[in-house]
C-alpha cells in the first residue's frame, strides 16, 4: 500500500517534512532537513512538519530578548561550570516565560490539526547540526507523547534547549559560539515502538566498510542511545546480508511511552521476551536494506535511528558517523 504524503500550505513559519531537503538546513535544521531528505529517498519516515528556524527568530524579536541572551553568553567563563549553568538558567527562563506569538501559534495549530495525530514527537533541530565532524545528537531536547495541550510549551522547551549547559559548551567546543546558530522544531506522528535502536552502516569500532551493525531493544530507542540497557547486536555483511555475529542480550526492563502519566517510564519485560532475540532474521535483513538505501542516497556512512511498530520499520534519523 502506498503511503500518503502529508503536505501543508507553505508559509513563513511552518513547512511539511515532505517539502524540505538536505539543502534546507538553515530553515529546517539538520534533523528536519535530514528527515525531509529521507522522505525524498522514499524511506519510511513518520509524517510531520517543521516549525522553521524563522519561527524562533520571530519569537526572539517579539519577546525582545536577543540582547539579553547575547549579554549572558558574552560573560560565560567556559572553564567554570557554574558560570555556564547561570547563563543557561537565565536564558532558558527568558524563553520559557515569553508569550508565544499569536500568528505563529495559529500556523502551528493548523499544521497540527492537519496531521490528525493525537500524539506527536517534538524534536529540536539545530541549524548547525550533524556535519561530518560534529553531531548535535543528544545535545538538544526531544519531547515524546506530546498532545495538543502540551505542544506549544514543548516547542518553547526545544527552543530553550539551544541554551542548555551542554549545548552552550558544545557550541564553544566546536567553535560555533561566534556563529549564528538557530533552531527549528520537528513535529512528527508518534510511533508506539515495539522494538527500536540504532544502526551504523560502517562498523564504528573495527571501521570495516563491508560490515554494518544493528543494535536493537524492546521499547523505545532512547534506552539504547542513553546506554541504559545492553541491546542485541547484529553484525551483517553488506554485500550479501550474511550474518557475521548475532549477539542476544538479556533485557529485564524496557522504556515505554507513559499511559497513565506524561513522559516515558520503565516497565518490566515479560519473562518469555527477556532472553528472546529482538528482531527475526527476516526483520534484520529488511532493516539492513533500508539502512543501505540511506547510505547509498547520502553517499557516506550513516548513523541511523530506527523503530519498529505494527509490522513496519520507520527511520527516525540519519546522520554522518562522526567517529570514523
Amino acid at each position: 500500500m502506498k503511503t500518503k504524503i502529508y503536505t501543508i500550505q507553505t508559509n513563513l513559519f511552518v513547512r511539511s517534512l515532505s517539502a524540505v531537503s538536505k539543502k534546507d538546513i538553515v530553515l529546517a535544521g539538520g534533523k528536519g532537513a535530514s528527515l525531509g531528505e529521507l522522505m525524498r529517498a522514499r524511506l519510511p519516515v513518520p509524517q510531520g512538519f517543521v516549525v522553521l528556524a524563522s519561527a524562533f527568530e520571530r519569537f526572539l524579536d517579539e519577546a525582545d530578548v536577543r540582547e539579553d541572551i547575547e549579554a549572558q553568553l558574552a560573560h560565560v567563563q567556559y572553564k567554570d561550570v557554574n558560570s555556564v549553568d547561570r547563563a543557561s538558567n537565565v536564558i532558558r527562563e527568558l524563553i520559557l516565560e515569553a508569550p508565544f506569538p499569536r500568528d505563529l501559534r495559529e500556523e502551528v495549530a493548523r499544521a497540527f490539526e492537519g496531521l490528525k495525530a493525537p500524539l506527536v514527537a517534538v524534536r529540536s533541530s539545530a541549524t548547525a547540526e550533524d556535519s561530518k565532524t560534529a553531531s548535535w545528537a543528544g545535545e538538544l531536547e526531544t519531547y515524546l507523547n506530546t498532545t495538543a495541550k502540551t505542544l506549544f510549551l514543548n516547542i518553547q522547551k526545544c527552543w530553550a534547549s539551544l541554551f542548555s549547559p551542554r549545548a552552550i559548551f558544545y557550541r564553544h567546543e566546536k567553535n560555533l559560539h561566534r556563529s549564528h546558530v538557530s533552531v527549528a522544531v520537528v513535529v512528527q506522528e508518534m510511533i508506539q515502538s515495539e522494538v527500536a535502536g540504532v544502526a551504523f552502516t560502517v562498523h564504528p569500532v573495527t571501521k570495516d566498510k563491508n560490515q554494518m551493525i544493528i543494535e536493537a531493544a524492546w521499547g523505545l530507542g532512547e534506552a539504547v542511545v542513553s546506554g541504559a540497557i545492553t541491546p542485541d547486536s547484529y553484525v551483517v555483511h553488506k554485500d550479501n546480508l550474511s550474518f557475521i555475529n548475532l549477539q542476544v542480550s538479556e533485557q529485564k526492563k524496557q522504556l515505554v511511552h507513559g499511559v497513565r502519566k506524561s513522559g516515558n517510564q520503565w516497565i518490566p519485560v515479560s519473562r518469555p521476551l527477556q532472553h528472546k532475540q529482538k528482531l527475526t532474521i527476516h526483520q534484520i535483513k529488511t532493516l539492513s536494506l533500508l539502512c543501505l538505501k540511506a547510505e547509498r542516497h547520502y553517499k557516506i556512512p550513516c548513523d541511523i535511528e530506527w523503530t519498529y511498530a505494527k509490522n513496519r520499520f520507520y527511520i527516525l534519523q540519519s546522520r554522518p558517523i562522526t567517529t570514523l
